[in-house]
């Protein structure tokens, strides 16, 4: 990439700038880097890097710093391509497009001279505490037991262990998430009405360990993939787990088995645009970012929003 432009956001709380240094590939490309803030997980450093004319913006963090970056170029009328160097406990995107994860000069490696393809974001529109919020999402948002183990997760454990600190958080997730009314509208269709705890639309569908939460999601299909989840008491809650942390995990990494179960209590739809209203406010998320809480929110796919490498 001799002569190209390219701008590094990166999360100085997930990797110091020296490490990130010496983990980039011989270049002759003019490098700018541009620091995330406590407050501000990306959206004014990507403002900056689209500024100095960057023909790539590399997202140096985790999730959210993706996500911040990915939202702010599919907002701009820029032609820079996004990269992506995984620094974080979930880097959910980057395990399902294939982006090197534990392996930083891989990931720089793929940012600085792989080849761009489409990518879809997903975008909420709700209203939080009295205000509108958009935002978008490159792996999934809803409500239910998703967003309850995340605002549940203890952030000391998740930086010891990881991923597997949601693990710990699942059983109290499970306590707090309960089945509400809900009326879904999809596509511009009359709304219909169902219950469940937890619905999720995602632009991707696998999450660490392997594990197909929505085994049809493709990222750059145009469509998002919706799950919607009612299961009640300890024997639905043990099938639905089941289905989801063995045969769509374990089990099909042993096995190699392609086709994804799913249980009794969980519903599979496809759509390009999607109105929830539900019977009371619950904790809404897009990649792992708790919102607050809202009773109505909509989400819709922006087909090949960004370009990513």
């Amino acid at each position: 990439m001799a002569g190209d432009r390219i701008a590094i956001v990166w999360n100085p709380a997930k990797a110091a700038r020296e490490k990130l240094v010496q983990a980039i590939p011989g270049t002759d490309a003019a490098l700018t880097w541009h620091e995330t803030a406590p407050d501000d997980p990306g959206f004014g450093a990507a403002d900056e890097a689209i500024r100095t004319g960057a023909e790539v913006i590399v997202a140096a963090g985790g999730d959210g710093t993706v996500r911040a970056v990915a939202e702010r170029l599919a907002r701009t009328d820029t032609r820079a391509e996004l990269g992506i160097v995984p620094i974080g406990t979930g880097n959910l995107l980057a395990r399902n497009i294939g982006v090197p994860v534990n392996d930083l000069p891989g990931a720089f490696a793929r940012a600085f001279e792989g080849a761009a393809t489409p990518l879809d974001l997903g975008w909420l529109d709700a209203e939080i505490d009295g205000e509108r919020v958009r935002r978008a999402f490159t792996v999934m948002a809803g409500f239910g037991i998703d967003a309850h183990m995340i605002a549940e997760t203890d952030d000391d454990l998740k930086s010891r262990v990881g991923w597997l600190a949601y693990v710990e958080s699942l059983g109290r997730a499970v306590n707090a998430t309960r089945v509400v009314e809900i009326d879904l509208a999809v596509d511009g269709g009359a709304p219909v009405r169902t219950i469940g705890h937890t619905l999720l639309v995602g632009n991707c569908g696998t999450l660490q360990g392997g594990i197909r939460l929505l085994p049809d999601a493709d990222p750059a299909d145009g469509e998002l993939d919706l799950l919607l989840l009612s299961a009640e008491g300890l024997g639905q809650w043990l099938d639905t787990l089941r289905s989801f942390v063995w045969d769509n995990g374990v089990r099909r990494l042993i096995t190699g088995q392609d086709r994804a179960a799913s249980a009794e209590t969980a519903e599979h739809a496809r759509a390009r645009r999607v109105a929830v209203a539900l019977s009371e406010p619950l904790v809404v998320e897009v990649d792992g970012d708790d919102l607050g809480e809202a009773a109505s929110f909509a989400v819709e796919v922006q087909e090949d929003a960004v370009r990513v490498r």
